[in-house]
C-alpha cells in the first residue's frame, strides 16, 4: 500500500523573531541549506514519494519556488494553504484529500532528523501492514517539559502522554514524526480545541493510545533530533550537520542524494541535474558523488 507524506511547514515562527521577520522559519538556513530540505529528505529516504506541503498564506508561494513540483527529484510535491496556525492535527484535516485512503507519515517541517533510519522505517511499515493503526517515537531530553512526554512500563509499552507536562513522568519526549493509518483525519476533524485555539497532536496520539491502537518507538543512542524552532536549536542543529559534514565528507539533507539512492532518479538524472545548479560546494559534492558508495546517509 502507498503511504503518503504531509509536511507541516506554517506557523508564524514567534520564537525565533527577528529571523522570521523576513519569511518562513523552515526556509532559515540549517548550516547550508534550508531547514525544509532536512524532513523532506527524511520522508524520501522512509520511501514517501508523494508529499503534501502545507504553509501560510505568504510562505507557500516560497516553497512553492524552492522546492517546486519535486520531479527533479522523482518524487511528487504539492501545496495547501493553513490560513491560521490551529495546531499539527488541524494538518491531517487541511490533508485529507490529497491522504484519501491511504495510510500517512506526518511530519514538522522545523525537525532535523540524523542517523540510522531502520526504526523509523519500521514503524512505517508497521502501519502500512496493519499492524497498529497509529505510530510515534521518543527520544530522550534533558528538559522533557518543553515536548509532548511519553511514560513506558517495566515491559517498554506506552502507558500514559502529556503535553508539555510541568512533571514529567519520564525523559522521553514525542519528535514531530506522526504515522497513521487511514481514517486519521476523521479523528482528528473530531478533536475539542484546546485553550490555545489549537487541535493538539498530543490529544489524537492520546485517543490511539487509549484504543490500544498506538506504537511509541523509541530512539536512543546513534540517533540525532533537533526542534529548530528556537535560536538555541536552530544553532545547535547548525554546528551538528557542520561537524559531521566537514568531518566525513558528507552532506546532510540532502534530496538529490536521497532520490538516487531511493532509486527515484538515475545516477545519469543526478549527474545532469547537479550540472545544473550554481557553481559552489554543493554543486560539486553532486558531481563529484559515488552512488554506489555504501555508508552514505543523505
Amino acid at each position: 500500500m502507498v503511504i503518503k507524506g504531509i509536511l507541516l511547514a506554517g506557523g508564524r515562527g514567534t520564537r525565533l523573531y527577528p529571523m522570521t521577520a523576513a519569511g518562513s522559519k523552515q526556509l532559515l538556513p540549517v548550516y547550508d541549506k534550508p531547514m525544509i530540505y532536512y524532513p523532506l529528505t527524511t520522508l524520501m529516504l522512509a520511501g514517501i514519494r508523494d508529499i503534501l506541503v502545507i504553509s501560510t498564506p505568504e510562505d507557500t508561494p516560497r516553497f512553492e519556488e524552492v522546492l517546486g513540483d519535486g520531479a527533479q527529484w522523482g518524487i511528487s510535491l504539492s501545496y495547501v494553504v493553513q490560513p491560521e496556525p490551529r495546531g499539527i492535527a488541524e494538518a491531517l484535516t487541511l490533508g485529507a484529500e490529497f491522504v484519501g485512503e491511504h495510510p500517512v507519515f506526518l511530519m514538522l517541517g522545523d525537525n532535523v532528523v540524523y542517523g540510522n533510519l531502520d526504526r523509523v522505517r519500521a514503524g512505517v511499515q508497521r502501519v502500512v501492514e496493519g499492524d497498529v493503526d497509529a505510530c510515534v517515537f521518543g527520544y530522550p531530553v534533558a528538559d522533557p517539559s518543553r515536548y509532548g512526554v511519553v511514560e513506558f512500563d517495566a515491559s517498554g509499552a506506552a502507558i500514559s502522554l502529556e503535553e508539555k507536562p510541568r512533571r514529567p513522568r519520564s525523559k522521553w519526549a514525542v519528535p514531530g514524526l506522526y504515522v497513521y493509518a487511514r481514517g486519521v483525519a476523521a479523528r482528528a476533524a473530531e478533536l475539542t480545541p484546546s485553550t490555545r485555539g489549537e487541535l493538539e497532536i498530543t490529544e489524537l496520539n492520546r485517543g490511539y493510545l487509549e484504543r490500544g491502537q498506538l506504537v511509541v518507538v523509541p530512539l536512543g543512542r546513534g540517533f540525532a533530533w533537533f526542534d529548530t524552532g528556537t535560536p538555541e536549536g536552530l544553532l545547535d542543529a547548525a554546528n551538528f550537520v557542520h561537524a559531521v559534514e566537514s568531518r566525513q565528507g558528507l552532506v546532510i539533507g540532502s534530496p538529490e542524494e536521497a532520490a538516487v539512492r531511493m532509486g527515484t532518479i538515475t545516477p545519469a538524472q543526478l549527474d545532469v541535474l547537479a550540472k545544473t545548479l550554481p557553481q559552489g560546494p554543493y554543486r560539486d559534492y553532486l558531481v563529484a558523488l559515488a552512488p554506489e558508495e555504501p555508508g552514505a546517509a543523505p
